[in-house]
């Protein structure tokens, strides 16, 4: 039976609370990784953070621990190069990894971030979800596809997060929904549900909060 990758519902009030104490408190930042070695202990659970280039993730991140400055946004595709590391609470890892489809990388430094991408994802025991991040307006692209891809071969789960929802209208929003779970479909990771979310409206972000929270 296909699996019909609904929208993530409301989450109770236990779990929305845990979320919420979860990411009540600072979020530091640890360390940039550009190589395994570099890795911080694999002593707490952590949680991924992928996507493409300016798709919102250090925004998301920033909406998720309430710090605006935490992870850095920028309007240049490939600015983080290395896998970032941040504290959430005592035991986990927020984890924001380089930005993919990079049009203006030099392809050595793309080819080095892929390399490191692939080792991370498949020899970090403490992993235990990755997010990938789909913007509202554009959909599941290849490279996105490649990602997904990469992630059902190294056995990682990962949840589709739509971003920037407000920026289109309900009835593009359907259509573009119809088009990630077409593609979704492919991927034998794939969680069957999908977090719409808007990191300017504030969408979504307690219920991405509760699912990482309550994650074992």
């Amino acid at each position: 039976m296909q699996v019909q990758f609904s929208i993530a519902d409301e989450p109770d009030a236990r779990a929305l609370e845990k979320g919420r104490m979860l990411f009540a408190g600072e979020t530091l930042f640890v360390k940039g990784v550009v190589a395994m070695d570099g890795l911080p202990p694999a002593d707490r659970m952590e949680v991924c953070f992928a996507g493409r280039s300016n798709v919102g993730k250090s925004t998301l991140i920033n909406a998720l621990t309430g710090m605006k400055a935490l992870a850095r946004a920028s309007n240049t595709p490939g600015r983080t190069q290395e896998i970032n590391y941040f504290t959430a609470a005592e035991e986990h890892y927020l984890v924001d990894l380089p930005g993919y489809g990079y049009a203006n990388a030099p392809l050595p430094i793309v080819e080095k971030w892929q390399r490191l991408l692939k080792q991370y994802l498949s020899g970090r025991q403490t992993l235990r979800r990755a997010f990938v991040l789909i913007d509202a307006r554009h959909g599941v692209k290849k490279v996105d596809d490649e990602i997904m891809s990469l992630l059902d071969s190294s056995a990682v789960t990962f949840q589709c997060v739509l971003t920037k929802a407000d920026k289109v209208k309900e009835v593009e929003r359907e259509k573009i929904l119809e088009q990630v779970r077409g593609a979704l479909a492919k991927h034998p990771a794939a969680y069957p549900e999908i977090v719409v979310t808007s990191s300017e409206k504030g969408w979504g972000i307690p219920t991405l909060r509760a699912i990482i929270a309550t994650l074992e």
